[in-house]
């Protein structure tokens, strides 16, 4: 298993070391545990600029996804599951609205897009697909955030 950590902004510390763990626990629930994955944290300047230009909205988001495993070219490497893009900024804010440190922010936010790399969706689905996803995330997040305070 391969997960690369890239931290593109200045404004808040990652630490790396404690989001490898998080992940490499994360693949192993989800039975992917020999899969390839990107995380780079940016800002919502940049985030801005991603969204526009692959999804075609202008304005920050929290997190994006861009699976590997999906579309006409998905078998060309199987090991790689996909790429997540968060922006700390928005993390932050959400963080303070959500009542969440901003660790655990984050841990959700990778949850989230590691879901959508997996193949989960809330956005122009079904009531139950949508539903499906936000239990998964409860189920994950409380499984990682019980397992960050015994350890």
């Amino acid at each position: 298993m391969n997960i690369q950590i890239e931290n593109q902004q200045k404004r808040i510390k990652i630490d790396k070391r404690r989001i490898r763990r998080q992940v490499n626990e994360l693949l192993k629930l989800l039975d992917c545990a020999n899969m390839e994955i990107s995380i780079t944290f940016v800002d919502d300047a940049s985030i801005r600029q991603i969204n526009k230009q692959y999804l075609a909205k202008d304005r920050p988001t929290n997190v994006i996804s861009f699976p590997l495993q999906e579309g006409e070219f998905s078998d060309i490497n199987p090991e790689m599951l996909g790429d997540i893009v968060i922006s700390v900024d928005t993390a932050g804010r959400d963080a303070v609205r959500g009542n969440l440190s901003f660790e655990e922010e984050i841990l959700f936010l990778i949850i989230h897009g590691l879901l959508h790399l997996k193949g989960y969706n809330h956005e122009n689905t079904s009531i139950a697909d949508a539903m499906k996803m936000k239990k998964k995330e409860k189920e994950l997040f409380f499984t990682l955030t019980q397992s960050m305070k015994i350890n």
